[in-house]
C-alpha cells in the first residue's frame, strides 16, 4: 500500500465500506510505474503529487474506483466524499477533509470530460492501460471479439431511441474485447441504428495499436457483422477472422445433403457434421471459404444449421471450435452490465451519457486486471460481481495515528493468509530494477 502520511498526533477512527478499492489503485500503481513519476496525469491516476481536495485531479482520480466500488451514480458523491478510502485515494487536503461534492462531479463529468476532444482522449485510454498490462503479460496472439449490446433508457435521454428487436427505448453501445476479457474500446450509439454501425471506428483504432506488435490477430462477430467492407478490411490488415454468416437458399442448397434427416432411430446424443466450401456472394468481390455446421438434436424434427465464413486454413471443427468461444464476449458484456451497471445511463446529454459509459469501461477493466493479475488460484474463476461483494466492499477501520495509519479490515469473505498472497501478486507487478553495473 501506498506510505502512510502523518495526520496529526492525536488517534481517530473511522470506518469504510469499500476497503478494497485501495487494492484496485495499488495494482494499477505497480503497472504504471514503469512509465515515470506521473502515471496518467491527465486522468488524475497515481500523481507524484497528490490533487488537492475538490480538484479537477482529485474528481478523475475518484471517478473510477467508485463505479468499481459498485456506485455508478454521481448521487453517491455525497456518500462517497466522506469514505475514508475514498478519501485517502484522492489524498491532498481530502485525507482530512472531505472529497469533491456530487455537483463537483456532475460539472466534471458532464461539461469538462464531454467536450470532443477529452472524450476521444478517454476513448484512448483502456487501450492504454491494456498495453501496459500487456506489458506484464506478453501474449503471443490476440483475438478480439465485438459484439453490441443494449442500454434501455427510461427517461428523455438524448438520441435514446425505441429498437424493435430489443422491444425497448435504449442505447445500443458497441464493445471490442481481448481473449482476456479487458474491454480493448467501446462507443455509445443511438439506440436505433444497425449493430454494426460505426464499427470501423471502433475496431481500427485497436488494429493500429496492435499492428507490428503481434505476428497473429484474431477477429470473431456475429451474423451482423457480416459485411464486404469488414472482410476487405481484416484482409488486408491479414487478420484471421471467423464471422456468423446469415443462411439463405444458395448456401442452403450447397449442404443439401447434410439436411436430410438420418436413417434408423434416432440417437440420444447429438449427432455433427461439417461442410466446408467456396460461396461468393452478389456483393463479394471475390469467393471466400464458408464453414458449415448441421447438428441433429434428439427429440427435433429439424436440424440446427450454422455458417460461418472465414480466412483460416485450420479444419471445418476447429473454425467453429474457435468461433464458438465467441460467447465469453457475451459474459463479459453481462459482467459489465451487473457488477459495474454500466446500462445505468441517466444522464441527459449524449455526450455525458458516452462519458458515463467510457468512466464505466475503465471501471470494468480495473477490476478485469485484478482479477487476472492479482488473484490467487482459489478465486481465479470469480465473477467481477463476487470479486466486488467479497473483496472489493470489505469493510474496515481507518486508524491514524502521529506517523502511521492503520487499516483494520473485516476477516469474512477473504481470510487473511489469501489477502497477503493478493499483497504479494501485486507486489511482483513492480519493474524490476535494472542490474547494477560493475
Amino acid at each position: 500500500m501506498a506510505p502512510a502520511r502523518p495526520c496529526g498526533t492525536t488517534s481517530k477512527r473511522s470506518r469504510s465500506s469499500g476497503f478494497g478499492v485501495l487494492l484496485i489503485v495499488d495494482d494499477f500503481a505497480q503497472l504504471g510505474r514503469a512509465d515515470g513519476p506521473e502515471i496518467w496525469l491527465n486522468c488524475g491516476w497515481l500523481n507524484a503529487t497528490r490533487p488537492a481536495r475538490g480538484s479537477a485531479s482529485a474528481r478523475r482520480l475518484r471517478s473510477r474506483p467508485s463505479s468499481s466500488d459498485g456506485y455508478e451514480d454521481v448521487n453517491d458523491a455525497e456518500r462517497l466524499r466522506h469514505d475514508p478510502a475514498m478519501r485517502w485515494i484522492v489524498g491532498g487536503k481530502a485525507a482530512q477533509g472531505c472529497a469533491a461534492s456530487p455537483s463537483q462531479m456532475g460539472r466534471f463529468e458532464t461539461q469538462w470530460l464531454a467536450a470532443p476532444e477529452n472524450l476521444f482522449a478517454i476513448s484512448d485510454l483502456s487501450g492504454q492501460w491494456i498495453d501496459l498490462v500487456h506489458g506484464r503479460r506478453p501474449p503471443r496472439s490476440i483475438v478480439l471479439d465485438m459484439d453490441s449490446s443494449v442500454s434501455p433508457t427510461r427517461g428523455e435521454q438524448e438520441m435514446s431511441v425505441w429498437n424493435g428487436h430489443y422491444a425497448c427505448t435504449c442505447y445500443h453501445p458497441l464493445f471490442v474485447f481481448n481473449q482476456f476479457g479487458d474491454l480493448e474500446r467501446c462507443a455509445l450509439r443511438p439506440g436505433n441504428v444497425h449493430s454494426a454501425d460505426g464499427w470501423d471506428g471502433v475496431l481500427k483504432p485497436v488494429v493500429a495499436r496492435y499492428q507490428g506488435k503481434l505476428s497473429r490477430i484474431y477477429f470473431r462477430a456475429d451474423a451482423a457483422f457480416a459485411m464486404p467492407e469488414v472482410y476487405e478490411f481484416l484482409e488486408a490488415e491479414r487478420i484471421k477472422y471467423a464471422i456468423r454468416l446469415p443462411a439463405n437458399r444458395v448456401l442452403q442448397d450447397r449442404i443439401g445433403y447434410l439436411l436430410k434427416r438420418p436413417v434408423g432411430r434416432p440417437a440420444h446424443h447429438v449427432r455433427r457434421c461439417h461442410a466446408s466450401f467456396s460461396y461468393q456472394a452478389g456483393s463479394w468481390s471475390k469467393p471466400r471459404r464458408v464453414i458449415a455446421k448441421v447438428e441433429w438434436h434428439p427429440e427435433e424434427l429439424y436440424p440446427r444449421v450454422g455458417f460461418i465464413v472465414t480466412n483460416m486454413s485450420r479444419p471445418a471443427e476447429r473454425v467453429v471450435a474457435f468461433y464458438n468461444k465467441r460467447g465469453t464476449c457475451e459474459q463479459w458484456i453481462k459482467e459489465g452490465k451487473g457488477a459495474i451497471k454500466w446500462t445505468r445511463l441517466s444522464c441527459r446529454t449524449f455526450a455525458a451519457n458516452a462519458v458515463r459509459l467510457q468512466l464505466h469501461a475503465l471501471a470494468y477493466n480495473l477490476g478485469n486486471f485484478l482479477r487476472t493479475l492479482a488473484t490467487p488460484e482459489p478465486i481465479k474463476d470469480w465473477s467481477l460481481t463476487s470479486l466486488k461483494e467479497k473483496l472489493i466492499k470489505i469493510g474496515a477501520k481507518v486508524v491514524s495515528h502521529g506517523r502511521y495509519v492503520a487499516f483494520q479490515m473485516a476477516e469474512v469473505a477473504i481470510p487473511r493468509q489469501m489477502f497477503q498472497e493478493i499483497l504479494r501478486l501485486i507486489a511482483e507487478l513492480r519493474p524490476q530494477p535494472p542490474p547494477a553495473l560493475a
